[in-house]
């Protein structure tokens, strides 16, 4: 019997592996022409400037890292900061490898907290407040953004309806959930229903059985998740830390953007860079390809446009600064992932 399982464990950690490789080859196939403008254009940048995306990215991740850290500190998990920091490159990978919308995320969150005796229930939890966080903490900087405009007078009403579109979304979106997680019998019969289509879906077309997803585990996984909102309802102070880390974490990211424009000689209006970015991380939750390559380029021009950039200026920093991020976070991120599948097989 063990024979068996050390067996299927070596298989499914194959298919894993390929399955993982072969979307690392689409992704760099599919930006093998930006790679090649980006290389080209090397030449025309500050590298000393160009330089300090490393050390936005790492205050970024150190950010995240621990906020992850609060929220589990919430529920008297203590998770070092070394493993913890391993995590988050590792989810970083998952989520931009993996075209999802986050989803593939969640599952690599929950199956690698186990380790740390961290139940389903509250990894999820975790990773749900980590995403409210981060949009709820970023309609902060879209105001800045819409007053930056402003100033200069590039505030149109497209960016000003774009805008407050987005922050009525993240409102919405924020309360709907709200709603739906305080009452146990609610979430309980939303997911449920979920799950019924979405196994239905995957019977249809031969994916898996009838239940893929078993019910009774969903009501307890989301069973849970109402009991942990009940537990941080009685805490609305412990998430003001999480916050903040939420908060510096976008900033960081945006000032990874802007740094480009700056090594570029380009020191175009903050307010656009906001926006933009704002725009094209939202849309590409819906990309059916890697990272939201195409819509994240397109929408991020368009919108720059928009606020008055010339696309001469737009186009080459956001092709430089999306191959150099993928550059500087992939590899490191898909290191630790590939190291954490190897270590389960012995």
């Amino acid at each position: 019997m063990g024979e068996v399982k050390s067996y299927i464990f070596l298989k499914w950690r194959a298919v894993l592996t390929v399955f993982t490789l072969i979307a690392l080859a689409i992704l760099i196939y599919a930006t093998r022409q930006e790679i090649s403008e980006t290389i080209s254009n090397l030449g025309r940048v500050n590298g000393a400037i160009l330089f300090a995306m490393l050390f936005w990215q790492a205050l970024s991740y150190n950010a995240y890292t621990r906020m992850y850290q609060r929220y589990f500190a919430m529920f008297n998990k203590k998770i070092p900061y070394r493993d913890m920091l391993k995590i988050t490159l590792e989810m970083n990978f998952v989520n931009n490898v993996f075209p999802t919308a986050g989803v593939s995320g969640f599952s690599y969150f929950g199956v690698r907290m186990k380790e740390f005796k961290v139940s389903a229930g509250t990894a999820t939890t975790v990773q749900l407040m980590r995403f409210v966080s981060v949009f709820l903490s970023f309609q902060v900087l879209l105001v800045v953004g819409l007053i930056a405009l402003a100033i200069e007078g590039r505030a149109s009403s497209l960016v000003i309806l774009i805008a407050s579109s987005i922050v009525t979304l993240l409102a919405v979106g924020t309360l709907v959930l709200i709603y739906i997680v305080s009452d146990k019998r609610r979430i309980n019969s939303f997911m449920v229903f979920l799950a019924k289509i979405i196994n239905w879906l995957l019977h249809k077309l031969h994916l898996g059985g009838r239940e893929s997803i078993k019910l009774h585990k969903v009501e307890e996984l989301f069973g849970e998740l109402h009991e942990n909102y009940v537990f941080m309802r009685g805490r609305l102070s412990s998430l003001k830390s999480p916050l903040g880390y939420a908060l510096f974490a976008n900033i960081c990211d945006i000032a990874i953007i802007y740094t480009v424009y700056l090594a570029f000689g380009a020191p175009i209006n903050i307010g656009a860079v906001i926006i933009a970015y704002a725009i094209a991380n939202f849309a590409g939750l819906i990309s059916v390809l890697p990272g939201g390559i195409g819509i994240y380029e397109g929408l991020t021009t368009a919108t720059l446009l928009a606020t008055g950039v010339p696309a001469a200026i737009s186009i080459p920093v956001v092709i430089m600064f999306r191959v150099l991020s993928m550059l500087m976070q992939l590899p490191i991120g898909y290191f630790f992932y590939h190291k954490n599948i190897n270590r389960k097989r012995h």
